[in-house]
């Protein structure tokens, strides 16, 4: 054996992202104690980065020592104990794993479901809770990665309001690529990841609980399931308190990334940050409808971090993956559950999220396209591409 050397690839499927390479720098700086003042001091600034990136002044915002799923399931053993009644709005992958979550925690899941690529109905959503006014919380994807559907999170914690429950919100695929704002939209649980739109590396979960949540979680009549997740015990060590109690190793120069990637979004601007994203999916859309593709998101509700496209029977799906992967060392995602093998997940997430990618994954998947015998003419699909970035 010998050491890993990884090739060099455009990472524009479903996550993770191109990191930036001033964040890959940051993971090589030396490593220090995570009870080091310095560190500590950082702490702190990736806390207050957190803050602004989630729009919040929630005191109890961290990151997670773990990936998104971590933090989804930090939300969930936190809030929800045995015997309570959770909505959840399902219409992809991820609102299957909301309910995973709300089961294991001896909760009742009361499902909501929409057809996979369609948002969220609010009517149906608001039937549930009406017939359910026991329910403990409401709980759904703002973005949905596995199908590129964004929902409107204000209507559903407005609903949330009226019928005196939580809000939950997953927004791992959302946080710095689409407006999220916290406080504003009365969010009460949120949770991301670091690998998708903060183009960090993989490991770290972003939180933040309103004050309504936080005593939720302090006035729990049960322990909560999980030692580790357990945030009672967590904020002994993410408190602003200047001694803070050991809990468990930090992931000391994941965290170094952390905050280097949250200092390059408070440096662009979370509205610019939004208009990039938007900007480069309106250019990336045009050249692959131009390509022959469709969408399977109507455009109202496309986002434009994770664009799910369709493709013909005719199509060898991993025949075209695998050429991008090998020729043009591009990434793309292939589809989850009932979209398996009839789409691809095509990301435009943080870093990779530039014109230089949107015209290399136009180019590069119409010439493999007119390989699998497509019409595709790729050099009217740039100029569309071109259009829209002129115009």
């Amino acid at each position: 054996m010998k050491s890993f050397h990884p090739p060099v690839r455009t990472l524009m499927g479903p996550g993770p992202s191109d990191v930036n390479p001033r964040i890959l720098e940051a993971l090589s700086r030396p490593t220090i104690g995570h009870l080091d003042p310095a560190f500590i001091q950082m702490m702190d600034e990736i806390k207050q980065l957190l803050q602004y990136a989630f729009k919040t002044e929630n005191e109890l915002t961290m990151p997670v020592s773990a990936p998104g799923s971590a933090g989804m399931e930090t939300v969930f053993v936190n809030l929800i104990e045995r015997g309570d009644k959770v909505i959840i709005c399902q219409n992809g992958v991820f609102g299957g794993r909301m309910k995973e979550n709300v089961e294991r925690c001896g909760a009742e899941a009361i499902m909501v479901e929409d057809p996979w690529g369609s948002t969220i109905d609010i009517d149906k959503a608001e039937q549930a809770m009406s017939d359910n006014l026991d329910a403990k919380a409401i709980a759904f994807v703002h973005a949905e990665t596995s199908t590129g559907a964004c929902s409107d999170v204000q209507a559903l914690c407005g609903l949330a309001a009226k019928y005196d429950c939580l809000s939950i919100v997953d927004a791992v695929t959302s946080l710095g690529g689409i407006e999220l704002q916290v406080d504003n939209w009365d969010i009460d649980a949120i949770y991301s990841g670091t690998q998708k739109c903060l183009s960090c590396v993989p490991g770290l979960s972003p939180v933040s609980f309103s004050e309504r949540a936080a005593e939720e979680i302090r006035q729990r009549k049960t322990k909560v399931q999980s030692w580790f997740l357990d945030l009672n015990l967590v904020m002994g060590y993410w408190g602003r308190d200047a001694k803070r109690s050991y809990h468990h190793t930090a992931p000391v120069n994941s965290l170094y990334a952390l905050h280097e990637s949250l200092l390059i979004l408070q440096e662009e601007g979370l509205q610019n940050a939004w208009n990039r994203h938007a900007l480069n999916h309106e250019a990336l859309a045009a050249g692959l409808e131009s390509l022959g593709l469709k969408f399977v998101v109507d455009k109202e509700y496309r986002l434009p971090q994770l664009n799910a496209v369709s493709f013909p029977d005719s199509v060898d799906d991993v025949a075209v993956r695998t050429a991008l992967l090998n020729d043009y060392n591009l990434e793309i995602g292939s589809g989850l559950g009932v979209l398996a093998g009839s789409v691809w997940r095509i990301g435009l997430m943080g870093y990779a999220s530039n014109k230089k990618n949107v015209l290399l994954c136009i180019s590069a998947l119409g010439n493999v396209l007119a390989t699998q015998g497509m019409q595709a003419d790729v050099s009217k699909a740039v100029v569309a591409a071109e259009a829209v970035y002129s115009a």
